[in-house]
């Protein structure tokens, strides 16, 4: 898998936490000249996904809780790494971790990310996000979606899932690769 000019990313629903109703996530990370990157996850089957309350664009914590969108990127060769977290709500949040679970804390951002969510009872949804580039490590990157349905049921979608219980921290899901911006 590559990007930043990838088209599509294929996210795969983790095994023991089928979705009812979600068919397929595509994602996408494309470059914005070379200030912006713009991230897209295509839900395929949305019908019935919960999306949380309009909060504003804020930062927020525990927004994996429902429906929400993640950016995973190591830091060089690791093991440090930077977790970035996307609602349709517009809250977000932004992590460093020292190693895999360890050392969180919240990581500064130059600017805020825009978020807009599209979606509806049309069975078609997308997330967009625009996040200043200098935000992202280049190198090895997890792109992942959690998805709450009607009912509370939650799926669990990654590029890749390591045995047992979905972690998107795992090294496992760090399946893609963003290259370093192209600077004169």
């Amino acid at each position: 898998m590559q990007t930043p000019e990838s088209p599509k990313l294929e996210l795969i629903s983790h095994p023991a936490f089928p979705p009812l109703a979600v068919k397929r996530i595509v994602g996408s990370i494309t470059a914005k000249g070379d200030d912006w990157l713009h991230l897209r996850w295509r839900v395929v089957g949305a019908d019935i996904v919960l999306i949380p309350p309009f909060a504003g664009k804020r930062r927020a914590d525990g927004l994996w809780r429902t429906t929400c969108f993640e950016l995973f990127a190591m830091v060089g060769e690791g093991p440090n790494y930077a977790e970035f977290n996307f609602s349709p709500s517009e809250a977000f949040a932004a992590y460093d971790f020292d190693t895999y679970r360890e050392g969180m804390r919240e990581r500064a951002l130059p600017r805020a990310p825009i978020l807009s969510w599209r979606g509806g009872r049309s069975g078609l949804a997308i997330m967009d996000v625009a996040i200043p580039r200098e935000s992202v490590p280049s190198g090895k990157i997890g792109l992942s979606a959690v998805i709450e349905e009607e009912g509370g049921t939650k799926s669990y979608w990654a590029l890749a899932h390591a045995p047992g219980d979905p972690d998107f921290h795992h090294p496992t899901c760090f399946a893609a690769t963003l290259a370093a911006p192209n600077r004169p």
